[in-house]
């Protein structure tokens, strides 16, 4: 399994890109605005998408995605994700108002796009890879994922604050190799962590306190321009660990 880091930032900007994760060529895990480096015949190639939530950071592109590579497949685009996110997508983005309904267009017997729902804790195997939900706490429903090859598995966290489910969960992977976790707030912003449901330097030093391997620690989301004071709290307060902020571009192999 191939993991190209498409985009890792908690915001946009001249060289930033919003979430997006490529897992060899055919799946994309978010589909936020990194996106859209893509080339159209990359485009094609994506058959299954796996959404952490709803938030436009991590699903903006997803429409035009849809857009883009709809009429040139025989398929449809399969997108997995919470019950509760394909409802505020339906009722929120493909709804005729935001965007065309691709999941009953061009027909309902031939749509774009096909949601799948997802369960935590729940196997989705495609081609010998798996792909589980595993639990959070975000400001919406949301998962994380783990992304096994069966060698090595790379531990996605999607949007979070500190969960102690999560953290058990991690403690379970006995393949676990990386995990690229969200620190979206320097420690001083309690208040803005706990509304939105995101991760502060302290609480991500709090989840490595349990956590019982070794792990290469990526970091991602963090706030634009505060990348570096961000990134010198959480060197503070990782200990053992060595965090290295995740670029756009990069690759792991499992």
């Amino acid at each position: 399994m191939r993991i190209t880091i498409l985009g890792c930032t908690g915001g946009v900007a001249a060289d930033l890109r919003s979430t997006c994760l490529m897992l060899d060529d055919d799946i994309l895990v978010d589909v936020g605005t990194g996106a859209g480096d893509l080339t159209v015949s990359q485009m094609l190639q994506i058959d299954t998408v796996f959404l952490t939530h709803s938030h436009l950071d991590h699903v903006a592109l997803l429409p035009m995605l849809a857009d883009v590579v709809g009429p040139r497949r025989d398929m449809p685009l399969t997108v997995y994700a919470l019950p509760q996110t394909i409802a505020i997508l339906k009722q929120d983005m493909f709804n005729f108002r935001l965007w065309p309904d691709y999941t009953i267009l061009p027909s309902p017997e031939k749509p774009y796009v096909v949601f799948e729902p997802i369960v935590v804790g729940q196997i989705v195997e495609l081609s010998g890879r798996k792909i589980t939900p595993l639990p959070v706490r975000h400001a919406v429903p949301g998962v994380a994922y783990q992304l096994d090859s069966g060698k090595a598995s790379f531990v996605f966290s999607g949007d979070t604050t500190y969960h102690e489910p999560f953290w058990n969960a991690l403690n379970a992977i006995s393949n676990l190799r990386y995990l690229m976790i969200e620190a979206t707030f320097l420690n001083y912003n309690t208040a803005g962590a706990e509304a939105s449901g995101h991760m502060r330097p302290e609480l991500l030093a709090k989840g490595l306190d349990q956590l019982n391997k070794t792990v290469r620690l990526l970091i991602t989301h963090m706030e634009p321009g505060n990348e570096d004071a961000t990134m010198a709290e959480i060197e503070t307060a990782a200990g053992e660990f060595k965090p290295e902020r995740l670029k756009r571009g990069q690759v792991f192999e499992l």
